[in-house]
């Protein structure tokens, strides 16, 4: 028969067992809690800051858009301007509306690269267009398309500033959907790298020809 001291003692010693793990298990509840509190911190401020980088993109392209739309209305006008004083150079015109139509076409479809493929190619051609009007003193001396020529350079040169903002706010929405740990918001965001806004003079691409 056991004695009451000892029973006693048992009883205390699997109160205190219980006790122990339940201390156990409110302080890993309690941890477990803090960790789930710092993930969801953290996922929504990722994602908030992904969708901050994707809006910098749209709108720096937004902005190129609105620019080259209106560029690419003006150019018909300059073309027709030069065509009515030189209109045996039909060659040079007819590429130059299919450039324009090839670049206006892939920003219509949003295509970035299409669109820089298609501005190169204009690039390429706008100074053989130059060349033309140089040829005809009275072109030059016509007010219209020296007016046309003036905001032509100036949307020109407004693109390649917004060129180079688009192009920064890409390389960094897409170095971040890469970054761990990072890459596994955007995947769940289903994030897509954006390309680069790349316009190359099809002349700068040939490779010079060294004669010894």
């Amino acid at each position: 028969m056991l004695k009451p001291r000892t029973t006693c003692y048992g009883i205390i010693e699997v109160a205190a067992t219980v006790g122990l793990f339940m201390s156990a298990g409110i302080v890993v509840g309690v941890i477990a809690g803090i960790v789930a509190i710092i993930l969801l911190i953290w996922f929504i401020s990722t994602w908030n800051r992904l969708v901050r980088l994707e809006e910098n993109v749209n709108k720096s392209w937004s902005d190129i858009d609105v620019l080259l739309k209106q560029r690419y209305d003006m150019l018909p006008n300059l073309v027709r301007t030069v065509e009515g004083y030189a209109t045996h150079e039909r060659e040079i015109f007819e590429q130059f509306a299919l450039a324009r139509q090839t670049a206006a076409g892939a920003l219509a479809s949003g295509d970035v690269r299409g669109v820089g493929a298609a501005e190169g190619a204009l690039a390429g051609l706008m100074p053989r267009i130059n060349m033309v009007a140089e040829q005809y003193p009275e072109l030059k001396a016509d007010s219209s398309f020296v007016t046309l020529q003036k905001q032509i350079v100036s949307v020109e040169n407004q693109v390649a500033d917004r060129r180079e903002f688009y192009n920064a706010s890409a390389t960094n929405w897409n170095a971040a959907i890469q970054m761990i740990p990072t890459s596994i918001v955007a995947g769940m965001k289903k994030a897509m790298r954006r390309d680069l806004f790349e316009v190359t003079d099809p002349a700068q691409r040939e490779v010079p020809v060294v004669e010894f």
